[in-house]
Order: C-alpha cells, then structure tokens, then sequence
C-alpha cells in the first residue's frame, strides 16, 4: 500500500480471541510488516486491525485455516463492514489490505490460491489536501523569525525545522529522524530515510541553507548534551526533537498568520508539491523528492492545481 491507513479501534475482535492459529498467523504477520517491509508503528496497528478483523470473520464462517480462507470470505467480510456503515474509503483500504495479506500468504506457502487476487473494491473518495498559498507560507516564516527575536536556541531550531520541512517536503517523521552528516551543503542536499527504510536525496534552497547553518553553528551547542548524538535537530532537553514539537510548533506559527488554514506538518508537504507543480515541475521529479511509491500518490497534487485554476477563474472571468 502507499498510504499509511487509518487506525480502526474497530476492527475486529481482540487477538486473544482468535483460534491459536489464525493468533500465530498474525503474529507472523506482525513480523512481516515491522521487519521485512520496515513500516511504521502505526502502519502496522492499522494492517494488523484490518487482517484481524477478517481473520475473525473467516472463522465465524467456519475457515479454519488460511488456506481455507476464499473470495467468498472476502466479500462476505466487506458486505458485513458496509451494512455497520463504514465508509468507501475505509471498505477499499480493507479490500487492499486483504489483498496484500492473501498475497502474503500464497508468497510464504500458507496458501496455494490467491483468494485476493479477484477482489474488487469500491473506488475510493479522495478529498484534496488544503495547502497554503506562497505568499502564506513567507508569513509563516515571517512569524517564526519573529518569535525568535530573543535569540534562543529553540527559536533558531524552529525558523530551520520550518524552513526544511517546506524547502524538502519532508515527512515529519523523515525531518526529526536527520542526522548531522546527512546534510550536504556544498551540495545543498539531504539525505532522507523514507518509508521501508527507503532511501532519497532531497535538494534544498538558500534560505532553508542559512537558516539551518544558523542552528547548527550558533542553536544546536547550546542544547548539546552528551546524550544528544548525531541528531541533526534537538528538543529542550538536548535529546532528539520529537515529532508532536514539530506539529505544536507548526501549529502555533500558522496561528499567527491570518487566514491560513490550521495545518500540521503534513500540510507544508501538501503545500510543497503543489507549489513545484504550479511551478512547472513534472510529475515524476515531484514524485522522486516526496519519496511517493505509486505516481498516483503524487497526481492529488495536480488536482489541487486544478481546483485552485477553476476557482480563479470563476472568480475573474466575466462569463464564467
């Protein structure tokens, strides 16, 4: 899958209530997932809450056993999920995650058909991602540098978090897991650990350059500790800057610009990829820097173009 899915408490019954096979089936599964394809934490809750919940479902029809687990389970597991009203976003990514999963099984030799292979699902509503405008992006900076005018260490670290997280369009988790000799600056590239522990060079212009020198020669030694490490950006307390300052911080800064949609860190690498495709940027390029596996990860963003030309056209022209 491309996408992380969402984590549906839902899902299905406790994995203590499954036969003792299908429960070391799962925990195998588990493995895959953490190990061999190097997802996320929550990617992984999220694939094991939607393989448990057909797993229960496969035995409540009387499949004891993966191999005996067939098209007619599938769909009888994705009929039952749309009469409780889940939604068609949430029935195709379960219809994808029984795919891969049956894959996985045929794959490993736990099952000799592909029972997923012939499944289809219902094509899901993809909703465009809210961006902000460059010139809304400047007063987020603008506010930052504000903040920062006292000169501490954090208010150095937070002009260069945000100036990184747009210049790459980095993932949040990809930007706080930066080492110091993952910058190259003659270069004016960095090296990113994306997703699957995939790795990608990712280019950044001047000013995101001068900010990030900025920390590191005058922010980062004063939050050094001895247990600080080779981490790139620091928090308070000199340990690697966790994920939720980030969002606090893009969060409080986007509050300060008036008119700005409320957006996380994501929402600047929304904002990123639109702003290269509006910029004349091909697809590809766009796709490579974002880390995206499928193309049609990327394509969102040229949606987002396109509703923004609609609406201004609407807007300007006389016999719209």
């Amino acid at each position: 899958m491309s996408a992380d899915p969402e984590v549906d408490q839902e899902g299905g019954a406790a994995e203590a209530d499954l036969p003792e096979v299908y429960a070391a089936l799962l925990g195998d599964y588990e493995r895959h997932l953490s190990a061999e394809r190097g997802l996320s934490d929550h990617t992984v809750r999220a694939y094991l809450g939607d393989v448990r919940s057909l797993l229960d479902h496969a035995e409540r029809m009387g499949r004891a056993s993966p191999e005996a687990i067939d098209l007619r389970t599938l769909r009888s597991w994705l009929a039952k999920q749309q009469t409780t009203g889940r939604s068609r976003t949430t029935l195709a990514r379960r219809a994808t995650a029984a795919r891969v999963f049956c894959a996985w099984l045929v794959r490993t030799g736990r099952a000799q058909v592909d029972a997923g292979a012939a499944l289809g699902s219902p094509k899901a509503h993809r909703t465009l991602p809210a961006v902000l405008r460059p010139d809304e992006v400047e007063s987020l900076i603008t506010a930052a540098i504000a903040a920062a005018e006292d000169g501490t260490a954090v208010g150095i670290r937070d002009i260069a978090v945000l100036e990184m997280l747009y210049a790459t369009g980095a993932r949040v988790g990809e930007l706080v897991g930066l080492d110091l000799d993952d910058v190259d600056y003659e270069r004016r590239v960095v090296r990113v650990l994306g997703k699957g522990r995939k790795e990608r060079m990712v280019p950044f212009g001047g000013p995101a350059v001068r900010a990030l020198d900025r920390w590191v020669v005058r922010g980062r030694p004063q939050l050094l500790t001895d247990s600080s490490g080779p981490a790139l950006f620091l928090g308070a307390r000199g340990g690697r800057l966790d994920q939720r300052a980030v969002r606090t911080l893009v969060h409080r800064r986007l509050a300060d610009v008036p008119g700005a949609p409320d957006l996380g860190p994501h929402g600047l690498r929304h904002s990123t990829a639109t702003h290269l495709l509006e910029g004349g940027a091909d697809l590809r390029s766009v796709q490579e820097l974002l880390g995206h596996a499928s193309l049609a990860t990327t394509q969102i963003y040229t949606h987002v173009s396109s509703d923004r030309l609609r609406k201004a056209y609407r807007q300007a022209h006389p016999r719209a």
